[in-house]
């Protein structure tokens, strides 16, 4: 590999402290144990008023339209959502309104999501892949679900949580051409 891999993580709350940006965090700095990568990490709270008030993409500022051409360019996405009321946030939903149809296609994607119990965790398979299809990015088929018992004063301190964020970040690897050696199967 010739350059590092361009790696967007968004962070799909608005609120802090967040437990998905801790998630989408860890995600990014194992995702950088495996491969060489440049990373850039958007949270949505930080863009959200304007985002929010913009009908169309040529309303935006040029800091979030900035933004929006980094998630378009990425080599490889991380989006980690918080679950309210069953699904991710609608302001996510109306940041990707604003993405380029054709942008995202065949774009690797680590999805994640956080909620308060183990109810929400077919957010990922039931709401999040779904949006990325219709983009026809490529999801990985691993995704990373934690709750609130995963997580003490804003740290991760679930160790089956740790693997599975290694499971993803490995199951990564070989799209550009790593291969990690001793896979785990499950986490």
């Amino acid at each position: 590999m010739s350059r590092p891999l361009k790696v967007v993580a968004l962070s799909g709350g608005t609120w802090r402290p967040s437990r998905t940006l801790v998630l989408t965090q860890a995600l990014l700095a194992e995702l950088g144990e495996q491969l060489p990568i440049e990373s850039k990490l958007i949270e949505l709270g930080d863009i959200a008023r304007p985002l929010g008030a913009a009908l169309a993409r040529q309303e935006l500022s040029a800091e979030i339209e900035a933004e929006l051409q980094a998630i378009e360019s990425a080599d490889l996405l991380i989006v980690a959502a918080p679950v309210y009321r069953g699904s991710y946030p609608g302001l996510l939903k109306h940041l990707f309104d604003l993405i380029d149809l054709n942008a995202l296609i065949n774009t690797p994607v680590i999805l994640a999501a956080t909620g308060g119990s183990e109810r929400h965790a077919l957010v990922l398979d039931h709401q999040l892949r779904p949006l990325f299809s219709f983009f026809q990015a490529l999801t990985l088929p691993i995704g990373v679900y934690a709750t609130e018992a995963d997580f003490s004063n804003y740290q991760i301190t679930s160790e089956p949580l740790k693997a599975r964020i290694r499971l993803a970040a490995e199951r990564a690897a070989p799209l550009f051409g790593v291969h990690p050696k001793n896979l785990l199967k499950i986490a």
